[in-house]
């Protein structure tokens, strides 16, 4: 799954010379090979794509932002990536983070929110829309940024709205 969210990543960003990537490991962890040494983990590889396509605003504005950013980008692979049994708990927390928020760091869209997205998509995708709307702020969030553009790429859209039928109603 790494590997076609960095494919995705570097068209979103422009990059014109696709990377080749490998993967170690049980966890399928991708590895980049660099010029120098080789660039391991889902996070550190995305992080030098951003910067190499000269893009720092992704990776936050401000050294409040950028630890927001690296913040989320650590609950992605720690808490997303392994949440196979406690997927609940991990989704309330986002969901109550979004409260307020339009984006994970504030009022910017980062790298955060790509990684998230992609990540979370597997799950959200599956939902039936009573599962989804439980999780109503991170619905929302999850919404806008598939149709943030470049974004969705090789994914499906996730269907966040159903159509009312209203019953007994006045005439």
């Amino acid at each position: 799954m790494a590997l076609k969210e960095l494919s995705s990543l570097e068209k979103y960003l422009g990059l014109k010379k696709p990377n080749k990537y490998t993967t170690q490991g049980d966890r399928k962890v991708p590895v980049l090979q660099n010029n120098g040494s080789p660039l391991v983990g889902l996070v550190t590889i995305a992080s030098h794509l951003v910067t190499e396509a000269k893009r720092p605003e992704l990776l936050g504005d401000t050294a409040e932002s950028r630890a927001v950013v690296h913040q989320w980008l650590e609950f992605r692979v720690t808490k997303v990536d392994d949440c196979k049994e406690d997927v609940k708990s991990t989704l309330k927390v986002l969901n109550l983070y979004l409260q307020d928020k339009v984006y994970l760091a504030g009022n910017h869209f980062t790298l955060a929110d790509i990684l998230m997205y992609y990540g979370l998509h597997p799950l959200m995708v599956k939902f039936a829309i009573q599962e989804k709307e439980q999780y109503v702020n991170l619905t929302r969030w999850l919404d806008h940024i598939q149709h943030y553009p470049g974004v969705r790429h090789h994914l499906p859209p996730v269907v966040v709205l159903r159509n009312r039928v209203y019953t007994g109603g006045h005439n």
